[in-house]
């Protein structure tokens, strides 16, 4: 049994665009303080420096409080990097109580700037019903706002919203698409749907071959759906010549990873196996999670 399309992400990371106060050419504490001074005389952009170097712990110890502090200062005077963090902080609690609704303001703020980012978690909050109701139809636009800016988060969310017929009719077309766009910018949640689409003949006719390819993608970044797929694909002679060997590796490999189907099913072709076929898709295991 293949498994499924995977869902909705979220950019859990922070932005870090650093403004003149900071000179790459000198020490993180240098840096924190120059930025520090001219934040006090209310520079948004050094105010935003400072947010981040706290955030990060980078030329002082790690503060979430003051990173809070610090983002909202630049936040307030329209700095859209700074709402974009403030909304993250929020999202996450860290440095504030966790507050979706806050989030979704802050997030709207810096969205509404056009910061792609923030359009790609405005638009999760929405499809979640995190701090509003539920809303595809809002989770739709905010997602096509960033993925039309190469956002490759957005993109593998709008190929999810066309393949589920969330916020917009389902059109695998138009799902492939969108996964191709994400996919090639190495979004592995896209590859994964890319080869499950393919095996499944949904938007494109079925092809094995090229299911092999994107789930093989997914695999090297260690998606471990796709490994367990490949597996599947292996020991069934879907786009490939049936290989026990390569079918129990990708099984090992996944089962490594706390996939208990992957572990089931490799117990399940180990006994069509000689001991050393076993030794063999043992070493190949081996060597494939050295080098990926």
């Amino acid at each position: 049994m293949k498994k499924t399309l995977l869902a909705l992400l979220l950019a859990l990371f922070s932005i870090n665009v650093w403004g003149e106060c900071y000179d790459e050419n000198k020490d993180d504490r240098t840096n924190f303080i120059a930025c520090k001074k001219e934040a006090e005389q209310g520079n948004s952009d050094a105010q935003f420096n400072v947010g981040i170097m706290y955030d990060n712990g980078q030329g002082t110890d790690q503060d979430f409080v003051q990173a809070f502090k610090w983002y909202t200062k630049a936040a307030q005077q329209n700095n859209a990097s700074a709402q974009f963090n403030l909304g993250l902080l929020y999202a996450e609690g860290h440095g504030a109580d966790q507050d979706y609704v806050q989030a979704l303001k802050w997030y709207t703020k810096a969205a509404e700037q056009n910061l792609a980012e923030a359009q790609l978690n405005l638009g999760t909050l929405y499809a979640n019903g995190q701090g509003t109701p539920q809303d595809y139809a809002q989770a739709y636009n905010w997602y096509v706002k960033s993925a039309e800016q190469g956002n490759a988060g957005a993109q593998f969310n709008l190929g999810n919203m066309y393949a589920n017929g969330q916020g917009t009719p389902q059109n695998y077309s138009q799902a492939i698409e969108w996964y191709l766009k994400a996919a090639e910018q190495g979004n592995s949640g896209a590859q994964f749907n890319l080869g499950t689409m393919y095996a499944n003949g949904q938007g494109r006719q079925q092809d094995y071959a090229q299911a092999i390819m994107w789930y093989t993608k997914a695999a090297e970044q260690g998606n471990v759906d796709a490994l367990f797929n490949l597996g599947n694909m292996y020991f069934n002679g879907e786009g490939v010549p049936q290989d026990y060997v390569k079918a129990h590796m990708f099984f090992n490999i996944a089962g490594a990873n706390g996939d208990e189907p992957a572990q089931r099913n490799r117990d399940i072709v180990a006994e069509k196996m000689t001991p050393a076929q076993i030794s063999e898709a043992q070493r190949l295991a081996s060597e494939w999670m050295r080098e990926h």
